[in-house]
């Protein structure tokens, strides 16, 4: 999770000032507000989060302790398969985050029946890992999701209208999920070459592949 200080300063001659700060990392945050306090000219200090909420030096150490314990920077890739013969459908949902030092990863995959389009099992599949996220007491989060279903996304951000009833159903239910665990999403369209991972998955579901799984990876992967 990111912070940005904002603080009142106080001149040698007396002169008061406001300040804010840029996004700042937590594992940043504290020495840069230690380095701050050495200089005795701070009058006053808040500390805000990416889900504004404000926090004294004192809260925001018990909040960073806490966090170590918690999922962050949390990423979720989705992709959907679809058989038109048969009206069969595999999902794919690749979830990372950070925990600690460790970067964690889960994998599910599921076939879904009476399917009437790709694009439902796009938005099939993003709903499906929006609910995997409640096991995980992943809320009051930042959270990217990333696929190559550039509607989906796009309605998601209120860019793009959907116009279909049953893709409708599917989005109400995604934005429930999003408000219910107060998560902060960040939607970003991606080619289908970047989400290879979820669409393996979906593609290993339509064959009846059922995979579901957690690996603990290198702390310097980039996901």
């Amino acid at each position: 999770m990111n912070f940005k200080i904002m603080m009142q300063y106080q001149t040698k001659n007396k002169q008061e000032t406001t300040f804010h700060s840029d996004w700042i990392s937590g594992k940043e945050i504290l020495l840069i507000i230690d380095d701050l306090d050495k200089t005795g000219r701070i009058k006053t200090m808040e500390i805000e989060d990416e889900t504004g909420l404000r926090w004294t030096k004192k809260e925001l150490k018990k909040l960073l302790n806490k966090i170590e314990d918690e999922p962050d920077e949390i990423t979720i890739y989705f992709d959907g398969s679809y058989n038109k013969d048969t009206d069969e459908a595999g999902i794919g949902v690749v979830l990372y985050y950070r925990l600690g030092e460790e970067i964690i990863r889960h994998r599910w995959n599921e076939k879904i029946d009476l399917i009437q389009s790709n694009n439902e099992a796009e938005y099939i599949a993003l709903n499906f890992a929006m609910e995997r996220l409640y096991d995980l007491h992943m809320k009051r989060k930042k959270i990217v999701i990333k696929g190559d279903s550039q509607g989906l996304l796009m309605q998601l951000k209120g860019e793009w209208p959907c116009f279909e009833e049953n893709l409708n159903r599917l989005l109400d239910k995604i934005e429930m999920h999003v408000q219910k665990l107060n998560l902060i999403p960040n939607y970003q369209p991606i080619p289908r070459g970047d989400n290879k991972e979820a669409d393996q998955l979906a593609r290993q579901a339509l064959q009846g592949v059922k995979i579901e799984s957690k690996h603990v990876l290198d702390k310097d992967i980039e996901y």
